[in-house]
């Protein structure tokens, strides 16, 4: 399919900067074979008991980091892990590319620097890190910066707010470098009510990368290349899904990254089993959904890779008429947005 057939105009000033307080009264629209203005406190009455909501724990890391090679000020976003045998080594976006090549020592705090290894396209680089382990996420935390998406205006040192309002309530396994921003929505208060009404919930962890936040560049999305994100589904999980299909509840995915893993994991059987690794997985209208039912997300970038996921869920042409509708009513949109709940189309 074209690129251009995902795209869409978007007010500039329906890009959240900061999200709703509290977080449960962002706004829902329901988006099914008609649409439903609502709110995400009325979340667990749309749902039924023996609804399984599946989210994903991951855990942002402070990925940005600002550093000096000599003279030269560099800034790197750190966005997927590498195993090594000592040390640390992350590829990363860095801002200016142009001013490194390998060997470089670029240094962000007295202690805490990295070697450029290696140089790729699109401005990246493979940086290696001589801390590891625990000390490595603990300089992270003491010199980094949240590493929030273009479209949410900070200066270089960022926001101290961000630090919690860009985490979920779930969110304990450190090294995603972007939030799963459907989960942002929910507190404390929200999930007792899921409990109260029946909705069980469960984990999966998929580490988002900051390619989330790359344009799609070329013009046919069969060209496009997804960037790999390491990701793990437990037995518990996967026993869960399984009781919860064959008991006739639905799944209900909190989030494109946690359908993603999903459906890379059922895309072979059908079947959702314990499983760890990196998942490519491009989902664009055509693609045959195995597993979720229903899905709950943010409103997406237009062009975007997320975008043509849930016109792939819904349909593109409900999609375009949502979008339309929310544009509309002023939804806020993006990470620190407003959410849908949508049906998918060819089911519940």
């Amino acid at each position: 399919m074209k690129v251009t057939d995902f795209d869409f105009e978007l007010p500039a000033e329906l890009v959240a900067q900061h999200p709703a307080t509290p977080r449960d009264t962002a706004r829902l629209l329901e988006i099914g074979a008609t649409l439903h203005d609502r709110t995400l406190r009325d979340l667990p009455r749309l749902l039924r008991p023996g609804d399984l909501l599946i989210y994903n724990d991951t855990r942002v890391i402070k990925a940005r980091l600002h550093g000096r090679r000599g003279t030269a000020s560099i800034e790197v976003t750190l966005h997927k892990r590498e195993t090594v045998a000592t040390g640390s080594r992350w590829r990363a976006f860095a801002r200016p590319a142009k001013k490194l090549k390998a060997g470089d020592v670029v240094e962000f705090a007295p202690g805490f620097v990295a070697t450029v290894a290696e140089k790729g396209e699109a401005g990246e680089v493979t940086l290696d890190f001589p801390l590891g382990g625990e000390a490595f996420f603990a300089a992270l935390e003491r010199h980094g910066v949240m590493p929030l998406p273009p479209y949410i205006r900070r200066g270089k040192a960022g926001d101290k707010l961000d630090e919690s309002d860009y985490q979920t309530i779930w969110g304990d396994k450190p090294g995603a470098v972007a939030a799963s921003t459907a989960g942002l929505h929910f507190t404390d208060r929200l999930a007792a009510a899921l409990d109260a009404a029946g909705i069980r919930r469960v984990a999966v962890t998929l580490h988002v990368g900051a390619g989330t936040f790359l344009p799609v560049k070329v013009e046919d999305t069969k060209d496009h290349v997804m960037h790999a994100e390491w990701g793990e589904i437990g037995s518990a999980t996967a026993a869960a899904i399984e009781a919860t299909r064959t008991a006739g509840g639905r799944i209900v995915a909190v989030g494109t990254t946690a359908l993603r893993l999903l459906e890379t994991v059922a895309a072979a059987t059908g079947r959702v089993d314990a499983w760890s690794g990196e998942t490519d997985i491009f989902i664009v209208p055509g693609f045959r959904f195995r597993v979720v039912d229903m899905l709950l997300t943010n409103f997406h970038l237009p062009r975007s890779t997320l975008f043509m996921l849930v016109a792939a869920f819904a349909g593109l042409e409900r999609m375009r008429a949502a979008y339309a509708h929310a544009i509309r009513e002023r939804y806020r949109f993006y990470s620190y947005g407003d959410a849908c709940l949508i049906h998918r189309a060819d089911g519940t």
